[in-house]
């Protein structure tokens, strides 16, 4: 690939699809009956994965298949694995080498020997006997090299040295910092591979619980049409304007995004119509494929369905999916509008001609996407009502009548479609380019809508769990595969009912095993990052670890999330995003809340897994192994490193958003009202906008230096409006200790305070800080608020010592890891009581006056150029 891309020769349709396949499903595709077998195999998977989803799953599977599903799961992972791809690029890919089909076998058997065994591990209290623990190694042995083939050598190489860690851990050529005395293969292996510490743990859980019908529900939705109606929409919408195709490359990407859990598939699908498109305007092979390769990565951070790593947030933070979609929403969003942006200054810049014979004005088109993506939200949100009321007026037969009316608009829909063409791929190489009419395509996909509003119904308003809902917007999608063609057939009065019926039977075949294929890589990601997590908790060196990254920093929290941050981009050159985020979060998210606090920042857990998150899909981009920039080259014929180097360029909003949210969790709408989440909407699109037009180099006109300085200072300013405002007027009144029960009991029920407290750490022995976040309750003085916080303060010679709390009480866990009863005291240092300050927003009034100057500034320079050129 990279020789071709080197020589400027786009990759042809069948050499993409072969390198998706490679990456994402497995180059190796056998005929004849070995291909059916695999086939088969892959679609009972996909049927095993939707069963264990369905409500149903404890009547039709036995007790011991639904608590040993992860196990089952791997089992598939592994056989797949050693059959789809091969072992090394000379390997054949016309059929299955003896050895592999002997190294799939035994890996399905030893990812299912808990299964297998289990009786005989409980008796044995979950450890590991003399036998159990050479099976346990070559499974290990087996899941790293399945994970090299699929996932390429840097997960299963980074895997070892953590396993090799465990066992040479006391070594001399390990660093002191991080030596431990080492575990024995026994324990090793029951901690790894018998219990679920290891391989067997959350991540793998996740994988199986979630992930699987999610990517199930993608391939379908894609298989179903709905990709190429997404981007026909986009390309109606958008392809008119001045640099619309690569206008209509972010929003079809952000949409395709919404059914492909890969990258690299999402680069494919869309890029091979928008890539040569922009290229025909004026964009460069690496700019076209950069905008490709941004737009297609953020496809993970765009709820409600967001890459796998967002529903392993589910499970490492303890909060629901609807949380974790509900806080990554506003800053997905602002980064879309901000990379359409982008690709607007760069039309701009280089005068690019528009496509097609169209005119139709911004405004109107923007108005246009705005009414479309505000009336689906409310359709989404709406929904709820009609169905309450049916379920209060007949809640016995309720599930039958909500599901006719589902078929009835399905029907509906499906009628309306059939009254128009059915959409083919375009031609982006065609001489003449037809932009598609909005009003003539829209109602041939309307009926792709039918599943998400499921998807989102069930997650957002009902709540049910990510699996429960994709299992039921997957269920729709079972009879709209099954049913679309023939229906349309039946309405158009064509005479091929039951041909049609055949081929709908083949999509859905074809879907079940594109699911499952897809799957295989996210399966033994998470499975063999489960060593390393195994290590951390093994081992015990994540806090080693904290210490070491706190002496890097300085314990500055900015230069320790700059190390998080490069430490994400470092692993991302050889990990997958899914991996990248589970390595990185166990090591270091709990390291960035302990500092925060430390440095009197009360930082959500949320917040570091998402920053640590969004660094994490920056694997895809990052040169020089950023495999969706291979991908996009090999579409366009660049350069692969330009293109990965100007993606990252174009990505920078994505670099820099997590440092803010970090800092103002108002972006993730963390306790915000209804007003001032959207105030905090509206100032974030301003500030993200302005901050690409610095970055870019281009506002009106060209800027000059120091107006790119001002304006992202200016997003600066409307982005963190409290940085500013807090050395004006501090929010907290600072208290003397002694004060304490007085300050709390004065201050208002539900209120705030921060208190700081220091003493030895229960670990080292060594004096920390660390800052607690206090809620006030509504209880009678100050002395019961206190005990109801669970403080057990001992004022004595002028200080106020601290006692250990009573377990379960408020402060308990956050002083777990003091040493209350060692020689030096636990003591309160500092207590911080909110006081009065002017609104923040008034930060905005002069951030936006300078902005107007300088867009003053620029329209006069603009307009002097205009007469120049006239």
């Amino acid at each position: 690939m990279a020789s071709d891309t080197q020589g400027n020769r786009p990759l042809s349709e069948e050499e993409l699809q072969e390198l998706v396949a490679s990456s994402d499903a497995g180059a190796r595709d056998p005929a004849g009956n070995v291909g059916l077998f695999l086939a088969i195999v892959a679609v009972i998977w996909s049927v095993f994965q939707v069963i264990l989803a369905s409500p149903l799953s404890n009547y039709i599977l036995p007790g011991s298949v639904v608590n040993n599903s992860r196990q089952i799961h791997l089992a598939f992972a592994m056989f797949l694995a050693f059959s789809a791809y091969p072992a090394l690029k000379s390997s054949p890919r016309n059929y299955i080498p003896i050895q592999d089909w002997i190294m799939g076998l035994a890996g399905s058997f030893l990812a299912l020997y808990g299964y297998f065994f289990y009786n005989k591990i409980v008796d044995a209290g979950g450890l590991a006997d003399d036998t159990d623990k050479w099976f346990a190694l070559v499974g290990l042995l087996l899941l790293f090299e399945a994970a090299r083939r699929a996932l390429g050598p840097a997960m299963a190489i980074i895997a070892t040295i953590f396993l090799a860690y465990v066992f040479f851990g006391s070594s001399e050529w390990v660093p002191e910092v991080i030596r431990w005395k080492g575990a024995s293969l026994q324990k090793a292996m029951s901690h790894m591979w018998i219990t679920s510490e290891g391989v067997f743990g959350i991540a793998l859980g996740v994988s199986t619980k979630f992930v699987f019908l999610f990517v199930l529900f993608g391939a379908l939705l894609d298989k179903a049409g709905a990709g190429n109606y997404f981007i026909k929409m986009a390309f109606g919408a958008l392809g008119h304007l001045r640099g619309g195709p690569a206008k209509a490359a972010v929003v079809g990407s952000a949409a395709t995004g919404l059914i492909s859990g890969s990258s690299i598939a999402n680069v494919v699908t869309t890029g091979t119509f928008t890539i040569p498109l922009m290229k025909r305007v004026g964009f460069s092979s690496e700019k076209a494929g950069a905008v490709e390769v941004a737009s297609s990565v953020n496809g993970q951070i765009m709820p409600p369905v967001m890459g796998a790593a967002a529903f392993l947030m589910v499970e490492y933070v303890g909060i629901s999916y609807v949380e974790v979609i509900t806080h990554a929403f506003l800053p997905a969003a602002i980064s879309y509008i901000a990379l359409v942006y982008i690709v607007h200054l760069e039309a701009v810049k280089r005068n690019m001609p528009t496509l097609g014979n169209r005119v139709v004005s911004m405004g109107r088109t923007i108005g246009g996407m705005a009414i479309f993506f505000v009336g689906f939200a409310a359709l989404c949100y709406g929904v709820q009502y009609p169905i309450k009321a049916i379920i209060a007026v007949i809640p016995g037969a309720s599930g039958l009548v909500l599901s006719a009316l589902v078929v009835l608009v399905y029907l509906l829909l499906l009628k309306l479609a059939a009254g128009v063409k059915d959409l083919v791929p375009d031609d982006p190489n065609a001489k003449e380019v037809e932009l598609p009419v909005i009003a003539e395509i829209y109602k041939a996909g309307l009926y792709y809508l039918l599943p998400i509003i499921v998807l989102v119904y069930f997650l957002m308003i009902e709540q049910k769990s990510p699996g429960l809902s994709a299992f039921w917007a997957t269920t729709l999608l079972f009879a709209i595969l099954l049913t679309q063609k023939p229906l349309k057939s039946i309405f158009r009065g064509e005479n091929r009912t039951a041909n049609a019926f055949m081929d709908g039977v083949v999509d859905l075949w074809q879907g079940l095993i594109d699911g499952a294929r897809n799957m295989i890589g996210i399966a033994l990601a998470t499975a063999t990052a489960g060593v390393i997590v195994g290590t951390v908790t093994l081992t015990g060196v994540g806090q080693v670890m904290a210490d070491l990254v706190e002496f890097l920093s300085g314990g500055n929290l900015i230069a320790m999330l700059a190390l998080v941050g490069l430490l994400s981009l470092i692993l991302g050159m050889g990990l997958p995003t899914t991996a990248n985020y589970i390595v990185v979060s166990s090591l270091m998210a709990g390291v960035v809340v302990e500092l925060g606090a430390q440095d009197g920042l009360i930082v959500p857990l949320i917040a570091v897994h998402l920053f640590v998150f969004y660094f994490g899909i920056m694997a895809d981009v990052t040169p020089p192994v950023g495999l969706a920039s291979f991908a996009a080259a090999a579409v366009s014929g660049g350069d692969a490193i330009k293109t990965g180097f100007t993606a990252f360029f174009y990505s920078l909003r994505t670099v820099a958003l997590p440092f803010v949210f970090i800092f103002n969790t108002d972006l993730l709408l963390i306790d915000v009202t209804w007003m001032q989440g959207i105030l905090v909407a509206i100032s974030a699109t301003i500030a993200i906008l302005i901050f690409t037009a610095g970055t870019m180099g281009w506002f009106l006109t060209k800027n000059r230096i120091y107006e790119s300085i001002a304006l992202i200072l200016i997003a600066f300013a409307l982005f963190r409006p409290d940085f500013f405002m807090d050395r004006i007027s501090p929010p907290y009144q600072l208290i003397e200790p002694a004060g304490l029960v007085d300050a709390v009991g004065s201050a208002p029920a539900g209120s705030e305070m921060r208190m700081t407290v220091e003493g030895p750490d229960f670990d080292t022995g060594e004096m920390k800080e660390t800052t607690l976040q206090l809620t006030i309750g509504a209880e009678e003085g100050g002395q019961a608020r206190v005990d109801a916080l669970g403080l057990m303060l001992l004022p004595e010679d002028g200080i106020v010592k601290l006692d250990e709390p009573l377990f379960g009480t408020p402060v308990a866990d956050d002083l777990d890891e003091f040493d209350f009863y060692a020689d030096d005291p636990v003591r309160v240092m500092t207590v911080l009581a909110p006081q009065s300050q002017p609104a923040k927003e008034l930060v905005f009034i002069p951030a936006l006056l300078l902005l107007g100057l300088i867009a003053f500034l620029q329209r006069g320079r603009a307009a002097r150029q205009t007469e120049v050129i006239a």
